[in-house]
């Protein structure tokens, strides 16, 4: 299979479609993935009026993910479609950057996420956490992503901004409505939240992108005006080599760090929480032994996986796995493949909380791209096992999750639970 300029691969049979987000409302379709991971070279995918090499095993994700000089994040987008130019440059955040833009924008907000000063925030986690958990049990349990899962990300990460908590809710909202410009169909016109904006030039094509948009330049504002020690005044005073954020800048950063600081770590939790309540004997062998919380921690994560896919662009003619890229082609990471590889993952099938030498792709393969807030999501999933442990707290699963309808977000919108005594 050979991808040039000026011939588009043709697909065969053995190109299972992933692409249609309906396919996620009953979850991942692993069996789709396993079907690609078992084809010898790279599966060229039809998309809309083109099409993109699948990159479904873990070595050659993590390939892509560490070369990008040959796999670019600026070319074309990050996303399974393209944008026209100046679609592009409206809607460009740090994942659609590669060096020295990435280096410059990077260094300006990494020194907040850095492992020492996310230790610092451990306690401010803890709180909420114990607030939100105190309050599921006092009820006898509910909607496990209203109580827990999507409250308690959105409250840290706005806490961390420097965003009054009574706002979560409606940034609960917006990122709602993100994940589903992420899908075939918006439950919103184009001018909610009173916008005016091409959608063509909003991140995930959505009208609740303006509103985020709106809000950060009003926080922007209250920062110029009376500066404070917090993540939105860091972004405002950011200097990297006499530099700042362009407004462009700061309002794409903003939106990235809401939604990426809300919504994967939501996700994380949700599938997390059903992973125990269907293997309770995996939460029991963490009961037993709180040491494993850090490798129950990993194994949740990789079970998750929140982000399914990223997209690079080819800068020149290359060859991976023996299949001849072309300049220009489009080829997506399919971390949801990869976090199942059997190359990679003794039964990876199974849900194992002690599942050692976890290489799994969470935070993307690696490389410049590594998610920024890795080390948040990390502390988030294991401050709330460690609170669980302490009330030996375990779940019931009471009612199907209800998954959103995107092939990008691996989302979970609501799943009923209840919690319950170890044995």
């Amino acid at each position: 299979m050979l991808g040039t300029s000026d011939m588009t691969p043709t697909a065969t049979v053995e190109t299972p479609n992933v692409t249609d987000p309906s396919l996620y409302l009953q979850g991942i379709p692993h069996d789709r993935f396993a079907q690609l991971r078992a084809i010898g070279g790279l599966a060229w995918h039809p998309y809309e009026d083109g099409g993109f090499w699948a990159v479904t095993r873990h070595a050659e994700a993590r390939y892509v993910s560490r070369n990008p000089e040959l796999f670019s994040s600026a070319i074309g987008h990050t996303n399974l479609w393209d944008l026209e130019a100046d679609a592009l440059e409206a809607r460009r955040s740090l994942i659609d950057t590669d060096a020295p833009d990435h280096t410059r924008l990077r260094r300006l907000v990494a020194g907040a996420f850095t492992p020492k000063n996310i230790r610092w925030w451990e306690q401010v986690v803890r709180e909420i956490t114990i607030e939100l958990l105190d309050e599921f049990v006092v009820q006898g349990g509910g909607d496990w992503v209203d109580m827990v899962a999507a409250p308690m990300p959105i409250q840290v990460i706005l806490t961390m901004l420097g965003v009054p908590v009574e706002d979560s809710d409606y940034l609960v909202e917006l990122s709602n409505y993100l994940v589903e410009g992420t899908g075939d169909a918006q439950s919103i016109p184009p001018d909610a939240f009173g916008n005016t904006t091409e959608l063509r030039l909003l991140p995930f094509n959505s009208p609740a992108s303006h509103a985020l948009f709106e809000y950060g330049e009003g926080m922007r504002q209250q920062r110029r005006d009376e500066p404070q020690d917090d993540l939105v005044g860091h972004l405002v005073q950011a200097e990297s080599e006499g530099e700042r954020f362009s407004l462009s800048e700061y309002r794409n950063m903003f939106h990235l760090l809401v939604f990426a600081g809300n919504e994967t770590t939501r996700t994380a939790l949700s599938h997390g929480a059903m992973a125990l309540a269907a293997n309770p004997h995996e939460w029991q062998r963490v009961l037993d032994d709180p040491s494993m919380i850090e490798s129950a921690t990993e194994e949740i994560l990789r079970w998750a996986t929140p982000v399914m896919h990223m997209r690079r662009t080819a800068t020149s003619d290359t060859e991976l796995a023996g299949t001849e890229i072309a300049e220009g082609d489009k080829v997506v990471m399919w971390y949801a493949s990869a976090n199942r590889d059997e190359a990679v993952f003794e039964d990876p099938f199974r849900f194992d909380v002690g599942r050692a030498d976890n290489e799994h792709f969470a935070f993307g393969g690696g490389g410049p791209h590594l998610c920024l807030g890795a080390f948040l999501a990390r502390l988030e999933v294991t401050v709330l096992l460690e609170e669980m442990a302490k009330r030996s707290l375990c779940l019931e699963q009471t009612s199907e999750p209800v998954r959103a309808r995107s092939n990008f977000v691996h989302g979970v919108l609501s799943v009923g639970m209840q919690p319950r005594s170890a044995r």
